[in-house]
């Protein structure tokens, strides 16, 4: 009887001392936790190898782990959009100040016909600065998580047609010929896919602006079917070089190539070509050629 008497008080005691080994732990994983900086990287230790609190510690420093990624993440994103909005506000300003001075200079203009240059000069930066804004409307609007969008589906030839036609006057003072290709699957007008027929149109538009912009020769369009029936175009247009472009940023908001920085545009078009992509279920990729002639390509791949 002793002996079994002597067992249970054993057992009592060893339990009593596990539950305040537990306790104590508990306590001092939540005193680190309350004690803790946001920005600390300490982390949570355990004294004892007791089952179940090293797994707590480490659970909790997984945790603690995730939230510091998430916040250094979210001060690089901060960085980066004060960054883009100073030069957002620098793209802005820079034309409004040009068009104040030109204004200037046709109130204090006598002759008639100087005046008449000065104003289309303010005329045009006003223009410039209004294209801007409407770009940056553009992106606002492309990442609206509600945005609305009438998928139905759209002949891919007439509807990329119709933005090369719109940017004839362009080709035309360059000399450039564009070129269409499409696939002899879809003879005609006859391949379409399910889209948004503006924010589609959109898309394009962006692409063949970019390789206007940008670019050093004639744009190439190649639509082509891919082995899972998906239709992809590609706007291909040669660079007169391609070590300042960084195809890993091309689609982020305001990025422009080195090259490209004293050239029309925000850096905003192919932010917003992508997200009006993602929307309707579209991929969006860029591919840089150093082979003879240097290229950029910007395929879109569309579901059918």
């Amino acid at each position: 009887m002793l002996a079994a008497a002597l067992l249970v008080l054993g057992i009592a005691l060893g339990a009593l001392i596990t539950m305040a080994t537990y306790a104590t732990e508990l306590r001092r994983i939540a005193r680190f936790l309350q004690a803790r900086e946001p920005r600390s990287n300490a982390r949570a230790t355990t004294a004892v190898g007791v089952p179940g609190i090293r797994d707590l510690a480490d659970a909790v420093n997984t945790e603690l782990d995730r939230s510091s990624r998430e916040r250094v993440d979210a001060q690089r994103h901060q960085d980066e959009f004060q960054r883009d909005l100073s030069a957002l506000s620098h793209d802005i300003r820079t034309p409004l100040t040009g068009a104040k001075g030109y204004l200037q200079l046709a109130y204090d203009e006598t002759d008639a016909s100087t005046r008449q240059l000065h104003l289309a000069a303010a005329t045009s930066r006003i223009d410039s600065t209004t294209a801007l804004l409407d770009e940056l409307f553009a992106y606002t609007k492309s990442t609206d998580p509600d945005l609305t969008l009438n998928m139905q589906p759209v002949a891919l030839r007439p509807l990329i047609e119709r933005v090369l036609v719109g940017h004839y006057p362009e080709f035309e003072k360059r000399g450039w010929e564009p070129e269409l290709c499409m696939p002899d699957e879809a003879p005609g007008r006859d391949l379409v896919v399910l889209a948004d027929p503006d924010a589609l149109a959109r898309i394009l538009e962006n692409l063949v602006t970019n390789a206007v912009r940008h670019g050093s020769g004639a744009p190439r369009v190649l639509v082509q079917l891919t082995s899972r029936g998906e239709a992809s175009v590609t706007v291909e247009n040669p660079v007169a070089s391609t070590a300042s472009i960084d195809t890993a940023r091309l689609f982020d908001r305001f990025y422009q190539a080195d090259s490209a920085r004293h050239a029309a545009g925000s850096g905003l078009g192919l932010a917003v070509s992508a997200n009006l992509a993602h929307a309707m279920g579209m991929e969006l990729t860029a591919h840089l050629s150093d082979a003879a002639p240097r290229s950029l390509s910007i395929t879109l791949t569309c579901p059918r």
